[in-house]
C-alpha cells in the first residue's frame, strides 16, 4: 500500500441525512441521520472507526476534549492521521446525534422513545454505508472497533466484503454468549422494572435509578477483579463504606448525564441478537467467507468475550490472524494501554 504524508485536515463534527432507511424488522422511516466525526488529510485511505455501547463518534476529539480512542488514533498515533482519514458514526439508534429513540418524530413532533424500530447490528452497518456512500467514500482501507464497534466490524466484513481491505476486531466475539446476554439481562430489567421509567416515557434520566443499576452492573463486568483488588485494596472513604462503593456510584450517576436509557435498551437487545452465523448457515461457515484480511484481539480477564472463542473465530477464518493482550484491565482493555498493543495494529496497517 502506497502511502502519502500530507498534512493533517482539521476535524469535522457533523451529522448527514441518509434519507429513508429500512429496517431488517421490515419496519421503515423516511428521514434518518447520522452523526459522524472526520479526521485526517483529504484524499488519504480511510479508517471507519465503529464505537462500543456507551461510546459515540468522537474518537478522536479535540486537545480539551479527547475522543474515547484519542492516543489511538492521531498525528503519530497507531492509526496515524498523517496517512489516514478516520470517520466514526454515532450509530443508528444512538443519542448522539443519530436518529435514535431519544430522536424526535417528525410525524408526531414527539420523541420515538419505545415506538423506535428494533435495531440490529446490521441496521448500523448499512446505515453507515449508506452515509459513506452520501460522503463520496466509495471504499475504505480498514473497518475498527471493539466491543458493540467490534460486532459492527464482524458484519461490516459479511455485508460489504468487497468495500474494504481489512478488519481490525478488538474484544468482540462472533456472537454475544449466553453470559453476555444474562448481563444485559440484569442492566435491562433493573431500568425497565424501576417505577419512573413509565414504559420509556420518563421525563428525564434523573429519575431512572435503574439506569445507575445497569450502569454499575456493567462497569463490574468490564474490568478484572484483580484490577479492582490493586485500585481500591478495600480503602475507605468518609462517604460511603469502601471507595469501590464510591466509584460504582460515581459511574451510575454519570450515565444519566450522556446517555439516554431507552436508546441504552435498544442497543443491548442488538448486542444480545448479534451473531455472524444468524441466516448464513452458522458462525463457522460465516467466518470462511470473509475476503478482507482480519486481526482480532482479545483481552485478558476480558469476561464478556474470552479470548478462546475469539481465537477460535481466527481460526475458522483462513484470512484471520489473532493477538492476546495481557493486561488486568479485562474487556476495557481495548479502551487503554495503547502503547502494549497500538503497535500491533500500526504494523499491519502498513505492511500493505
Amino acid at each position: 500500500m502506497s502511502l502519502k504524508n500530507p498534512t493533517s485536515q482539521p476535524l469535522t463534527s457533523s451529522s448527514i441525512a441518509i434519507g429513508s432507511f429500512t429496517f431488517e424488522s421490515g419496519e421503515h422511516l423516511k428521514h434518518v441521520e447520522l452523526a459522524y466525526e472526520r479526521y485526517g488529510p483529504q484524499g488519504a485511505p480511510v479508517i471507519l472507526v465503529c464505537h462500543a455501547l456507551t461510546g459515540n463518534q468522537i474518537a478522536v476529539g479535540s486537545d480539551e476534549e479527547p475522543g474515547w480512542w484519542a492516543g489511538l488514533i492521531g498525528d503519530g498515533c497507531p492509526i496515524d492521521t498523517k496517512h489516514f482519514q478516520v470517520i466514526t458514526f454515532n450509530v443508528l439508534g444512538g443519542c448522539h446525534g443519530s436518529t435514535g429513540p431519544a430522536s424526535i418524530n417528525p410525524e408526531t413532533g414527539r420523541k420515538y422513545r419505545q415506538s423506535f424500530p428494533d435495531v440490529t447490528i446490521r441496521d448500523m452497518v448499512h446505515a453507515q454505508y449508506q452515509a459513506l456512500q452520501k460522503l463520496g467514500v466509495k471504499e475504505v482501507q480498514a473497518v475498527a472497533g471493539g466491543s458493540l464497534g467490534g460486532m459492527q466490524t464482524y458484519e461490516w466484513g459479511l455485508l460489504y466484503p468487497g468495500y474494504m481491505k481489512q478488519l481490525f476486531i478488538l474484544a468482540a466475539t462472533p456472537y454475544l454468549s449466553d453470559y453476555g446476554i444474562a448481563f444485559n439481562h440484569i442492566g435491562a430489567r433493573a431500568i425497565q422494572t424501576d417505577p419512573q421509567f413509565k414504559e420509556g416515557y420518563y421525563e428525564s434520566n434523573d429519575q431512572l435509578q435503574g439506569f445507575e443499576i445497569a450502569r454499575m452492573t456493567g462497569m463490574v463486568t468490564y474490568r478484572s477483579s484483580t484490577l479492582f483488588q490493586k485500585r481500591f485494596a478495600r480503602s475507605h472513604n468518609a462517604e460511603t463504606s469502601y471507595n469501590i462503593q464510591s466509584y460504582l456510584d460515581h459511574q451510575g450517576d454519570k450515565i444519566k448525564e450522556h446517555f439516554d436509557a431507552n436508546s441504552y435498551l435498544y442497543l443491548l437487545q442488538a448486542m444480545n441478537n448479534h451473531d455472524i452465523g444468524r441466516g448464513r448457515e452458522g458462525w463457522k461457515t460465516a467466518a470462511e467467507k470473509y475476503e478482507a484480511d482480519i486481526y482480532t484481539i482479545s483481552f485478558e480477564h476480558d469476561l464478556l468475550y474470552p479470548c478462546a472463542l475469539i481465537s477460535h473465530f481466527a481460526e475458522y477464518s483462513p484470512r484471520a490472524e489473532h493477538h492476546h493482550v495481557d493486561t488486568d484491565y479485562g474487556h476495557d482493555g481495548f479502551l487503554v494501554e495503547f502503547n502494549r498493543w497500538g503497535n500491533w495494529i500500526h504494523n499491519k496497517l502498513f505492511q500493505k
